[in-house]
């Protein structure tokens, strides 16, 4: 309970009885499988260098909140993982979203850079911008993961925007 304001601890405490024996973390309130969201991009983007049509396929995906992911997945706790969110606690809380938020940034730039890369027709640019976007990608998912199980670590911005400047 490290960090948690008291104003927040009461219903915290709460909540953590209500998701205890399901799939979403006692620690934080929040479910890995929010996540898959993001695997399922990283996924399309990794074929692109073999399969470069794929970018529309990528183009179509589009960044979902929490809500709007668990409304539309199969979770089978998926109405108490959305009802749980407005009880995180900040601590965990504006990490994760700020976390979430350098992912949506960082696809939208790798999807605007392999489109570059594929008009340029080079396909060695294009499979190495494909290969250091997954790898940001996948820090950023596994930075987010630790965040959902009770880690409040964050990447700086500073490193993701010199990624962006170096695209």
């Amino acid at each position: 309970m490290d960090g948690i304001p008291p104003d927040e601890l009461a219903d915290f405490v709460r909540w953590r009885q209500r998701v205890r024996g399901t799939n979403i973390s006692e620690k934080t309130l929040l479910a890995t499988d929010y996540l898959n969201h993001f695997n399922e991009i990283v996924m399309l983007i990794e074929m692109i260098p073999d399969m470069p049509d794929m970018l529309e396929e990528c183009r179509i995906w589009q960044p979902k909140s929490y809500a709007e992911h668990f409304r539309d997945s199969g979770f089978s706790d998926k109405e108490l993982a959305i009802e749980a969110y407005g009880h995180v606690p900040s601590k965990f809380l504006r990490p994760f979203e700020d976390t979430i938020a350098q992912a949506h940034q960082v696809i939208a730039h790798t999807l605007e850079r392999i489109g570059t890369d594929i008009d340029s027709g080079d396909p060695d640019k294009l499979r190495m911008d494909c290969q250091a976007s997954v790898a940001m990608i996948h820090r950023i998912i596994q930075i987010a993961n630790g965040i959902i199980h009770g880690t409040a670590h964050v990447m700086e911005q500073g490193e993701i925007d010199i990624y962006l400047q170096n695209g």
